[in-house]
């Protein structure tokens, strides 16, 4: 497919920006983003936001013209004991938050496990949970994206691949972060873009450094982001590029950037994006 026919869409987490959702779509639409990924609005997580809170939101964004590209859910991230009901709940207010603002994908995980556990001794436990969501999402008229979170289940490319194999679920695809595979000492495009790309969905922007896993813009770091970028030129990928920084901050449910580093981010992946010769819309 010719590059000229492909949409690459750009959007970004907009709480790496500020808790304002107001500041968050200045910086995104200043940065040329037409869709903002929403993870939280106000400091609180976008699975605790009230039906009012949601509806204010909403109205916020439409105000402004933004789409947004996914919800940027912390389902998944946590320890696999927890019930399976616990999650598929959480993952229905998700959905509801989808409904209200939108979007058609949300991010979810795969699970923690204690320090004496293996990956191997939790995999029946992923697997039972990773359907569960998979089934309510499939009737829900979502797509769940799985990010590869180091430390869950799914943070090599083996495991994602059995993850998205195992579940078997059109509802179930992979949203690739770069930064974080290198964070496990997974080489991105060398070891995981070709078992990965046929499920690819979503791209999720961030690098870092193998040296010592600091995360960096994109481009800077080790991710291969240029071959990435350059392969899915190739193949004709079409969808979303989320701008997930991590610059200033990072923390278990996320990462923080503020509005001059989230902006330095958005450039230095426009300058991958030109060396590619690809233009995100």
């Amino acid at each position: 497919m010719n590059v000229s026919q492909s949409q690459w869409i750009l959007s970004g987490f907009g709480d790496e920006i500020s808790p304002d959702p107001e500041v968050q779509i200045a910086v995104l639409q200043a940065l040329g983003a037409t869709h903002i990924e929403v993870r939280s609005a106000w400091g609180t997580n976008i699975v605790d936001l009230t039906d009012e809170e949601l509806a204010r939101l909403d109205g916020i964004l439409r105000e402004h013209g933004m789409g947004v590209s996914a919800i940027a859910s912390p389902i998944g991230k946590v320890d696999v004991a927890e019930p399976v009901e616990y999650e598929v709940g959480r993952l229905a207010r998700a959905i509801r938050a989808a409904e209200v603002l939108g979007a058609r994908y949300i991010r979810i995980f795969s699970f923690y496990r204690a320090e004496d556990q293996t990956p191997e001794d939790i995999r029946d436990a992923v697997m039972e949970r990773m359907t569960a969501l998979a089934d309510l999402a499939a009737a829900s008229g979502v797509i769940l994206v799985h990010e590869n979170e180091k430390e869950i289940y799914g943070d090599t490319p083996e495991r994602v691949l059995d993850i998205i194999e195992t579940v078997g679920s059109p509802a179930l695809r992979v949203a690739w972060d770069s930064a974080n595979f290198v964070q496990v000492g997974v080489k991105p495009f060398t070891s995981a873009y070709a078992s990965l790309r046929p499920h690819l969905e979503y791209f999720q922007v961030k690098d870092a450094r193998s040296a010592d896993g600091a995360v960096m813009p994109a481009g800077e770091g080790d991710g291969e982001l240029a071959e990435t970028i350059a392969a899915l030129r190739e193949d004709g990928f079409e969808g979303f590029f989320s701008l997930e920084p991590h610059l200033a901050n990072a923390h278990h449910l996320g990462g923080f950037s503020g509005p001059f580093a989230f902006g330095v981010a958005g450039r230095a992946f426009g300058r991958v994006l030109a060396e590619a010769g690809v233009t995100a819309q």
